[in-house]
């Protein structure tokens, strides 16, 4: 799944900061960082937020979008993943030989498309010889729109201005869109990226819809473990959209349309679910009135309700087996609150102390002491941030060992954080870990814009990002235990495992009757 680096929700507590990076960022509290951002609601409802940083010519940004895969509309899953991908393709202006004629091809193309899907789904009475010429009408209409096309225009323009990890990322939850530049192609860079929001064209649609269906084919279908995720998160949910496919189921997929992408890039890509962070050698004073001017081309509107679909609580244990010739694997998850819930740092901290690292409580036991896995984890939240999800525990079998050891062993270190204290060095190396890890990621610029916009799209302030160290500062040991008792129980508990099957013995073929 595509989690994004220096997020407060995915990656926060990656690693201890090295002592020698620890004098640069004294500096790195709050106040300063009040005195060098600046923050502005357009009229049309998007969020600008500067961070000057003059230490070198150049800035990073990230526009984040506040919808991912989980507002995938019913029997469209796949859907958002699949904008993702248009936003390269360019605007009327960019990769387009001709838009008028464009357009025009594009639209036959849709239309071709409909007629054939049409006849494809017809339950009953579908003639396969009109299919097969609809088929072929539809690759003519394809081919067609495709001698407009400019091939990777938008990203060529970019990266020949310097450009630098130019990328995009869609979860569950939200799309991000990111890229560093030199600080003089500031403007060139409002100019690209607010025409990508505002003037979009589904132009190549249906060949990325194939290039997304691939993808599914390797990350899900084609790997194990990808199958048995998929498979772990739709049994522990019921209700919620987090129990769908997150690349999207394949019928799905292969269905949606260029129509349907655009309504959803009209529902959420409007200025009140938008926020763009900039962050590096850049005068706010200046540059404001400039990103205006062009960010107020995206479309205004209301900001799309948030889904209000609750998924109900779990009253029995539930689980999955697959069984092949394969690497075995285990993995199980609880039912968990949101971010906004009070206990939030009390999560991070059981994560913290059972999996960050060597010295973590699962590596220790599971890894070094019993030598019975390869590896060892425990995190949260997943497989989303914004709504209730699960904190989820795995481990991967060494040769000779089975899931059923790793699901036992993990259930041993469970029942420690219920029963007896962590010990106040685990706690306070959370603790220093979490303060150091947030330090690290403001010294970079690309880890700061994803923060700023974030936290601002999240909280309704770039500010939380620093104020949430409180919480963290408050969490107890009787708080672990309360949570551990509270959440890590078997009725509440899905799990899933990969059983090797033994291999089938072949017949030995010895060439004949003696």
């Amino acid at each position: 799944m595509p989690y994004r680096p220096f997020s407060r929700f995915s990656a926060i507590f990656l690693g201890l900061i090295v002592v020698s990076a620890t004098a640069a960022l004294r500096s790195q509290d709050l106040k300063s960082f009040e005195q060098r951002i600046t923050t502005k609601v357009l009229p049309n409802g998007l969020t600008i937020i500067i961070c000057e940083r003059h230490e070198a010519p150049v800035f990073s940004y990230d526009t984040f979008i506040d919808a991912g895969d989980v507002d995938d509309p019913s029997g469209d899953s796949g859907l958002a993943h699949m904008f993702e991908h248009l936003a390269f393709k360019g605007t009327s202006e960019i990769g387009t030989k001709n838009y008028a004629a464009e357009k025009v091809a594009l639209e036959k193309v849709e239309a071709a498309n409909n007629a054939y899907e049409a006849e494809y789904l017809k339950p009953v009475g579908r003639d396969d010889a009109k299919l097969a010429d609809l088929k072929k009408a539809f690759l003519a209409a394809q081919a067609d729109a495709e001698q407009y096309v400019v091939p990777n225009q938008f990203t060529e323009v970019a990266e020949a201005n310097g450009a630098h990890d130019l990328n995009a990322e869609t979860g569950l939850d939200d799309t991000q869109y990111f890229w560093s530049m030199p600080e003089n192609r500031l403007e060139l860079w409002a100019w690209l990226e607010s025409n990508r929001l505002a003037d979009t064209v589904p132009r190549e649609f249906y060949k990325e819809r194939d290039v997304v269906m691939e993808e599914r084919r390797m990350r899900v279908d084609s790997d194990p473990i990808g199958r048995l995720i998929e498979q772990f998160i739709a049994t522990a949910y019921v209700a919620h959209n987090y129990g769908r496919s997150s690349i999207g189921w394949p019928s799905e997929v292969a269905q949606i349309n260029a129509t349907e992408a655009m309504a959803f890039h009209r529902k959420y890509y409007i200025g009140g679910n938008v926020v763009v962070s900039v962050v590096g050698d850049v005068d706010a004073k200046t540059a404001m009135p400039m990103l205006e001017k062009y960010f107020s081309r995206v479309p205004g509107g209301p900001k799309p309700e948030d889904m209000t679909t609750i998924e109900p609580r779990q009253f029995a244990e539930k689980s999955v087996v697959i069984r092949e010739q394969t690497q075995p694997f285990f993995i199980e998850g609880y039912h968990r609150p949101s971010y906004h819930d009070p206990d939030d740092a009390v999560y991070d901290a059981i994560s913290d102390i059972m999996s960050n690292g060597r010295v973590s409580r699962l590596y220790r036991s599971l890894v070094e002491q019993q030598q019975i896995a390869a590896e060892a984890e425990g995190f949260s939240p997943f497989p989303g941030e914004k709504y209730p999800s699960l904190f989820a525990f795995y481990a991967v079998p060494l040769p000779g060992h089975t899931p059923a050891e790793m699901r036992d062993a993990i259930h041993k270190e469970i029942e420690k954080l219920k029963t007896s204290d962590v010990t106040d060095a685990e706690l306070q190396m959370y603790k220093t870990r979490t303060r150091a890890d947030l330090l690290r990621g403001l010294a970079d610029n690309q880890g700061l814009a994803n923060s700023l916009a974030e936290y601002q799209t999240r909280y309704g302030d770039w500010r939380e990002l620093f104020l949430q160290l409180d919480r963290v500062d408050k969490v107890t040991k009787a708080d672990i235990r309360r949570v551990a008792n509270q959440v890590f129980v078997p009725s509440n508990r899905t799990s899933a495992e990969i059983d090797t099957e033994p291999a089938t013995p072949t017949a030995k073929n010895d060439g004949g009757a003696e």
